[in-house]
């Protein structure tokens, strides 16, 4: 799965957007998938080594788990808090799992109503 890909697969309702509020020369463009309702982010796309990750934000509980079960794919998010972010490896990971933790990090940054 390429950036474009999991762009995609993030967008999952018409209040889930893309923008690039951080520009760097080593890193390039870093996507932030957030809320247009409230601005609030759910997930960070970004490259370290040639790697393809996300962040995604959970309650810590569901965090603790999906590291337990995905060790190796799961872990603590990058440049984010570790305890409600998880950075996730998007090239080893089950696309039908990446997109259960997408509709959590996204469910639960959404505008409350």
């Amino acid at each position: 799965m390429n950036e474009d890909e999991l762009i995609k697969r993030c967008l999952i309702d018409s209040d889930a957007i893309v923008t690039y509020p951080f520009c760097d020369s080593k890193h390039k463009k870093f996507p932030v998938l957030r809320h247009k309702s409230n601005n609030k982010w759910f997930g960070l796309i970004f490259r370290l080594d040639g790697t393809l990750y996300i962040n995604l934000k959970a309650q810590p509980q569901t965090i603790f788990a999906l590291q337990d079960q995905y060790p190796d794919i799961i872990t603590p998010a990058w440049h984010m808090n570790k305890t409600h972010w998880c950075k996730i490896d998007v090239e080893k990971i089950n696309p039908k799992t990446l997109d259960a933790i997408i509709k959590i990090s996204y469910d639960l940054t959404a505008k409350k109503k």
